[in-house]
């Protein structure tokens, strides 16, 4: 009945890539206004696009040594011949979202400022248009990549299936579950390496230009000021794209395996699937929505933003009723109908977290306020008001998920099934991102209007120009991170329909295997403690990793403010590639370990402790990482909108000991906002990723 609607995933990936390509051409048609404008434009081009040269140069000989594992993992019998092509996909289409993402922005970020020349609504429409291509790329590919899939799958390498429809698509699911791992090990590599190389430069420019020789923040004096605003795209534009495709895709498919375990077959796969196609015209339609006045306040600009992401959520609460009415056949089972519960709750969980993480980073709310008050008494008090502020901010957004976890359970019906219960659970995740076109424009958006503003002042564009930047820029500031707590949230609820579908897994390997997963099993146990510090090491390996590029960076911009004549007073330029180049060498050795981390870690414990470690070690490292994730991503954000807070004229403004402290406060927190935080919310979910596909080898070779 429902097989023929697939055509409707494939349908949507072309209208969001049709979208994407209309509104790059459209942010292209916009002036670049001057030539300073525009060589400080090409500037940032050119070491974006030379540090992700680099970086994909890096990551092809990592994908072709996993591209050899897993094929002679194939041809012992442990995978299907499918998987190694399907973890090269994945990672492909991954980094293609984040490389074509990062293009437009840079394209985009003169464009910006000169729009915010003319009015404050042109310079939001311009930044806006070009992280909806980011947006609207990510969801096109996305389901461009398990459109190919599903109909190679079905009508050609498991066509002979066609009369058993339980076996068909048990098969199908089993096949698109790996090319997740390629998705989720490409969404590390970007996300950790970005986030190394942003944060490196943008701690090294604020330390030595802000706190050692006092000049404003992107002044042209600062060496690592091209550096900083390359770092913006490759991190918070290529990383993040790249990030939220692994989750995009991780959650449909992650669903479609459960739809198999809840007896819905090619009906409730098919759910996931139209759910996105539709989340892509609701999406369309809200950008439409998303204009503003003339008014610089903060409550103004988010209303405008909200509007068209609001938009987008009721059209897609009326489209998912339908939706499920028919593909879960209600008519004739009426109690499946409570499956659009868990599509309203995961929607509703996603807006909730985004309020909650807004609440506590923007300077507009009281918590941050008092944090910017925090600074009159120096960097110690800050940092500590900022460390306490980011542990109490997890307290709501890990009541929201588990009121999401439980009212999408037993509103499927998980009281009388445990496996339709999960399948609510794995929709909620869906639903809370089928509207991802429209939610990551909102946070792509925020790099290019920083871009905007590092240009505004350099090209000594007029004050109030700058001042309608800096307002767009405060607005990238909070919609970054509530995009951060979205993605963190998204995170927490597809990883648990992951461990499900790694248990799945295990049954179809093996049917008769027992698990044993009670706490008091020893391997669940010590799994459970592995799992647990997971998280922390992976953020101390990559908070390492910011601090030992970001001294090269002080020592780089020391040097040539010690030695360039005249460079303090205006008279001779600064060496910005020398600064571009430290961080993209320092990025690319130094995102190694990290990653290697989150795809060893669950092989070796799987070998070490069997599947029931492997099952403790996924859900000590869900727990743990989300409620790191949030804490690091509010902390951070909070000390960046505490600094900008006094920056706007309060407790003594620029310049003031007060400003100085939040300085350090600020840099302390970009390590945790920008590379430890959202890297987590991959690394959980590429360990059950990594998990899945090696399950077979740890069922064969493991000590217990």
């Amino acid at each position: 009945m429902s097989e023929q609607y697939f055509i409707l995933a494939p349908a949507g990936s072309v209208l969001a890539l049709l979208f994407a390509f209309y509104q790059a051409k459209k942010v292209l048609g916009f002036s670049e206004g001057n030539e300073t404008m525009r060589r400080i434009s090409g500037a940032v081009r050119k070491g974006a696009g030379a540090y992700l040269k680099r970086q994909y140069t890096g990551v092809s000989i990592f994908f072709a040594l996993m591209f050899a594992a897993l094929g002679l993992m194939s041809f012992a019998g442990f995978l299907t011949p499918f998987v190694p092509f399907a973890f090269i996909s994945g990672g492909f289409f991954s980094g293609l979202s984040g490389f074509i993402g990062m293009k437009i922005a840079t394209a985009a970020n003169a464009r910006t400022a000169q729009a915010s020349s003319e009015s404050l609504n042109k310079g939001l429409r311009v930044a806006f248009s070009s992280g909806s291509v980011m947006g609207f790329t990510v969801v096109g590919l996305g389901l461009l990549d398990l459109s190919i899939w599903f109909f190679l799958l079905k009508y050609v390498f498991y066509a002979g299936l066609a009369g058993n429809e339980a076996a068909q698509i048990s098969k199908i699911s089993a096949a698109m579950l790996t090319f997740g791992m390629g998705a989720s090990s490409m969404a590390l590599f970007a996300r950790v390496g970005g986030g190394i190389f942003t944060k490196a430069a943008d701690v090294g420019a604020d330390l030595v230009g802000k706190v050692e020789a006092g000049i404003p923040e992107d002044d042209p004096r600062n060496p690592a000021v091209i550096a900083d605003n390359v770092g913006d795209n490759v991190g918070d534009v290529a990383g993040m794209g790249a990030d939220l495709y692994e989750s995009y895709v991780g959650s449909i498919v992650a669903t479609i395996a459960l739809a198999v375990s809840a007896g819905y077959g090619f009906g409730g796969a098919a759910v996931p699937m139209v759910m996105a196609a539709v989340g892509t015209v609701a999406s369309i339609i809200g950008t439409f929505f998303v204009r503003c006045g003339e008014k610089t306040d903060q409550k103004s600009l988010l209303m405008a933003l909200r509007k068209g992401t609001y938009i987008s959520s009721i059209l897609i609460i009326a489209a998912a009723f339908p939706v499920i009415w028919f593909f879960l056949d209600c008519e004739n089972y009426p109690q499946r109908i409570g499956v659009y519960a868990a599509v309203l709750s995961g929607l509703l969980a996603g807006v909730l977290i985004g309020f909650f993480t807004e609440y506590y980073t923007s300077d507009t709310y009281k918590p941050t306020r008092e944090l910017s008050a925090s600074s009159l008494t120096g960097p110690a008090t800050i940092i500590i008001g900022g460390i306490s502020l980011g542990m109490l901010s997890t307290l709501i957004p890990v009541i929201i998920v588990a009121l999401s976890v439980l009212l999408s359970y037993f509103a499927s019906g998980g009281g009388a099934s445990f496996s339709q219960g999960l399948y609510g659970v794995g929709i909620s995740a869906v639903g809370m991102l089928s509207t991802l076109g429209i939610t990551l424009a909102t946070d792509a958006y925020g790099p290019v209007a920083d871009n905007a503003g590092g240009i505004a002042e350099m090209s000594h564009l007029p004050h109030e120009v700058r001042e309608r930047t800096d307002a767009l820029d405060s607005l990238g500031n909070t919609t970054a991170a509530t995009g951060k707590g979205f993605a963190i949230g998204s995170a927490a609820l597809t990883a648990l329909a992951l461990i499900v579908a790694y248990l799945d897994e295990i049954k179809i390997h093996k049917p008769d295997f027992k698990l044993d997963l009670s706490i008091v099993n020893p391997p669940v146990l010590i799994g459970l403690f592995v799992g647990t510090m997971l998280p922390f090491l992976f953020s101390s390996m990559t908070m390492r990793a910011v601090g030992r590029a970001a001294q090269s960076i002080v020592e780089e911009v020391r040097r040539q403010f010690r030695d360039i004549k005249g460079l303090m007073e205006g008279e001779a330029e600064a060496d910005y590639a020398a600064c571009v180049d430290i961080c993209t060498k320092g990025a690319q050795k130094e995102m190694i370990a990290p990653a290697l981390t989150g795809i060893i870690s669950p092989i070796v414990v799987g070998l070490a402790l069997g599947v029931n470690g492997v099952a403790g070690m996924l859900a000590g490292a869900t727990a743990t990482g989300f409620v790191l994730a949030v804490m690091m991503a509010n902390s951070g954000g909070a000390w960046d909108n505490a600094k900008k807070h006094i920056e706007a004229g309060n407790f003594g403004g620029k310049g003031s000991d007060a400003h100085k402290a939040a300085v350090v406060g600020d840099t302390v927190g970009d390590p945790f906002k920008d590379t430890s935080g959202p890297s987590i919310n991959i690394l959980i979910k590429l360990l059950s990723m990594v998990s899945i596909v090696f399950a077979g080898l740890v069922l064969e070779f493991s000590f217990l």
